[in-house]
C-alpha cells in the first residue's frame, strides 16, 4: 500500500511516500517555508511523487496531520488532504501531530514519553504515551507547571519545542529531554498514517484552542422576522 503523508502544521511544508509493505520511504520532502502552504503545498506533493517515479494513481491512501499546531497550515492540509482524497476515492486518515511525535520516540526508547510542543501565551500542547506508544494522556493544553507536575509523576522522556520550557519549571527534568523538535518528521507521520484505521481517525483539525479572531458580535446587525 502506497500512503502519501502530509504535513502544514508548523513552517515545515511537508510530504512524503510511503510503502508499507517494504517499509520503505520512497521519497520525501520538509522545506521549511514558515508560511505559504497553500502555495507551494501542491508543487512540493508534485516533487516527491516525480522523486518516487509515482503518479496519483497509485496513491492507495492519504494522512494528514491535524494539529494542534499551526491554524492556517492545519487548515490547508487537512483541505488538500481531503480534496486529494475525493478525487481520488481512496481514505484519508488524519495524525495528530503529538502522536506523531511522541509515538516513535517510546518505541525507540522503550519508556512513557510526553510530547510537548510550546503554545505560547504561557501554555502548552502535551500528550503522554506508555513505553508501547499507547495513549495514557490525551492531546491538551495545559499551563507548563500543570505539564511538568506531570512529567514528573510519570517519570516519562521528554520531547518537543516545550520540553525546555517545562525543564525550566523543574530542573531535574532536563536530564530526561530526548529531542526538541517543533513538528513531527514526515517519516512518522507516514508509518503511522498507514496503520490507522480510517473510519476512527477522521482528517479533521485538531487545535486545542480557539481561534484569535472571533464574530464581533457587539456589532451583529439584527435582522427582522419573516412576514
Amino acid at each position: 500500500m502506497l500512503t502519501l503523508a502530509l504535513d502544514c502544521s508548523a513552517r515545515f511544508c511537508a510530504a512524503a511516500l510511503y510503502e508499507a509493505e517494504t517499509d520503505r520511504i520512497l521519497a520525501s520532502a520538509s522545506p521549511d517555508i514558515g508560511r505559504g502552504h497553500a502555495e507551494q503545498l501542491p508543487a512540493i506533493v508534485e516533487a516527491v511523487l516525480a522523486e518516487a517515479r509515482a503518479d496519483l494513481s497509485r496513491i492507495e491512501r492519504i494522512g494528514v496531520t491535524v494539529g494542534p499546531g499551526s491554524f492556517a497550515g492545519i487548515r490547508v492540509g487537512v483541505a488538500f488532504a481531503r480534496g486529494l482524497s475525493l478525487s481520488l476515492n481512496v481514505p484519508c486518515v488524519g495524525v495528530g501531530s503529538l502522536e506523531a511525535i511522541a509515538i516513535p520516540a517510546a518505541r525507540e526508547t522503550g519508556k512513557p514519553v510526553m510530547a510537548v510542543l510550546d503554545a505560547k501565551r504561557d501554555h502548552v500542547w502535551a500528550l503522554l504515551v506508555d513505553s508501547r506508544g499507547a495513549v495514557l494522556n490525551p492531546a491538551a493544553e495545559l499551563a507548563p507547571a500543570a505539564a511538568a507536575s506531570l512529567a514528573l509523576k510519570s517519570n516519562c522522556g521528554l520531547i518537543g519545542s516545550g520540553a525546555l520550557l517545562l525543564a525550566s519549571i523543574d530542573a531535574s527534568l532536563a536530564s530526561r529531554i530526548i529531542a526538541d523538535p517543533v513538528a513531527p518528521t514526515i517519516e512518522d507521520v507516514a508509518r503511522i498514517a498507514a496503520r490507522l484505521e480510517p473510519g476512527a481517525n477522521l482528517p479533521e483539525p485538531r487545535y486545542l484552542r480557539d481561534a484569535d479572531a472571533k464574530p464581533q458580535l457587539g456589532f451583529a446587525v439584527a435582522h427582522e422576522g419573516a412576514g
